[in-house]
């Protein structure tokens, strides 16, 4: 599944980082997976802290939820480029600002998808709750 995450940034970098001039092409790769990881970091951190529920909103109606936690992931990204790769702050925000809120509507798209199983809501979870089955509680929240 996180494979397939770092595929869908990979997909969605192109003018954010692969035609950024601001990062350079032997960092395109390590950008990309520093993309997927703050998604995965933010999401795990909505679990660990018992945001579950939000986080379930989140994919069920993204529109309404999608500011907080994109936004946290947006932060999170941005201040990796300019901590670990030297990018001014203003250029890693507007870079960040440029890859994740596409990224991420795509997941949510994705997970919404029942013919991928690898983004099924249900198999994410489970994914970040390091191999829980949780099924039966993401059923019962879209219920609520």
């Amino acid at each position: 599944m996180f494979e397939k995450l770092f595929l869908l940034v990979k997909n969605n970098a192109g003018m954010a980082v692969i035609d950024n001039p601001a990062i350079p092409v032997k960092y395109h790769e390590a950008v990309i997976n520093e993309a997927s990881s703050s998604i995965i970091e933010v999401l795990k951190n909505q679990m660990e802290t018992g945001k579950t529920q939000d986080l379930i909103r989140f994919f069920q109606f993204s529109d309404m939820y999608n500011k907080s936690l994109v936004s946290s992931i947006v932060n999170k990204f941005a201040n990796k480029l300019n901590n670990f790769y030297g990018i001014e702050p203003h250029s890693a925000l507007v870079t960040a600002n440029s890859l994740i809120p596409p990224v991420m509507a795509e997941l949510v798209k994705q997970s919404k998808n029942e013919q991928n199983k690898d983004f099924g809501l249900s198999n994410l979870l489970s994914k970040l709750n390091g191999n829980r089955n949780m099924s039966v509680l993401v059923n019962q929240m879209m219920l609520a």
